[in-house]
């Protein structure tokens, strides 16, 4: 497969849309969508801070040793992904984070910062179809290899929300991200052989606590290796709209209605942590879920399938 011409010159700092007002402090603009819409991603500056960043960073910390005295006992788990290393197999990755006991997880699914995007991007029938943290600890500068998460008929936008609770540096294992990519099918194999990790047009993403990284699931991004790099965690929302699942699966109606089922409660913790404004949640009649009445046992909905991405090596095991 060919590589697509891209038009954009290698940066070190992405280049961002001029800012103007939204309909909300929450939604995007229709600038902002233009630019998410034209290249694949669009950067948040500082858009999840204050107490709820402080919670959802002490939660990681939470969720990593717990994952990590897991692995270690040998306990194996769809909940916890292990990827090989010289040393052996490291923790990186935590999915299913709304059963792991911190409520902050919930308070951010609930936050306007977080919904009034995925209704500006999937509508008002959006659904939350992932929740995970993926993190490199301390002196873990692994390289995370040139993909696409998951490609699709592109009929619907279907996004990633990227929390960043460390700051991620050029140099240092900064996302690279290669806008207008999203449009079509790649080879990241044929890719990384022809350029490594300077594909043209590439640009570096550099993070600090509590910016946000909207992506488009087909954009390709990847991060090269980097030695001795400092602890780096980031909390991975996805969406979709009800109406493009419905019509090009992998799930179905009654996955959707659970996995929608997750919004009250998301709601009702960022209410009862007085975290400030509220979404008002504005999801089309034949959608609204109906609650089972057993919270807990609604936090957590597997997925039995997945859409397929497009990887040169996932060099991870279960």
């Amino acid at each position: 497969m060919s590589t697509p011409a891209v038009s954009f010159q290698m940066s070190s700092e992405p280049p961002q849309p001029h800012p103007v007002p939204a309909i909300s402090p929450f939604h995007l603009t229709p600038q902002q969508v233009q630019f998410f819409d034209d290249n694949g991603y669009l950067i948040l500056r500082q858009w999840i801070m204050g107490e709820l960043l402080e919670r959802l960073q002490a939660a990681a910390s939470r969720w990593i040793a717990d994952g990590n005295a897991f692995s270690a006992s040998g306990g194996r788990s769809e909940d916890y992904n292990l990827a090989r290393r010289p040393a052996g197999e490291v923790l990186f990755r935590i999915n299913y984070l709304h059963n792991k006991g911190e409520v902050s997880s919930l308070a951010l699914l609930g936050s306007p910062q977080v919904l009034g995007v995925a209704e500006s991007l999937c509508g008002p029938n959006f659904v939350p179809t992932y929740e995970s943290l993926v993190f490199k600890a301390e002196g873990d500068g692994e390289q995370i290899p040139w993909h696409q998460d998951a490609v699709h008929p592109r009929q619907h936008r279907i996004f990633n929300l990227d929390l960043y609770l460390d700051a991620s540096r050029i140099g240092a294992g900064a996302l690279r991200v290669v806008p207008g990519t999203q449009l079509r099918l790649l080879d990241p194999c044929e890719i990384r052989d022809e350029y490594g990790w300077d594909a043209p047009g590439v640009v570096q993403v550099e993070m600090e606590p509590g910016d946000v990284l909207l992506h488009d699931v087909m954009v390709l991004h990847g991060s090269e290796p980097a030695v001795g790099q400092a602890l780096r965690r980031t909390i991975y929302l996805e969406f979709r709209a009800a109406e493009q699942t419905l019509a090009e699966g992998p799930w179905d109606r009654q996955w959707i209605d659970r996995r929608l089922r997750l919004l009250p409660l998301a709601l009702d913790a960022h209410k009862a942590l007085n975290l400030g404004a509220e979404f008002a949640w504005r999801i089309a009649p034949e959608y609204r879920p109906i609650p089972l009445g057993d919270g807990q046992a609604e936090l957590k909905v597997v997925h039995e399938v997945h859409t397929p991405g497009a990887w040169c090596s996932a060099g991870s095991v279960s």
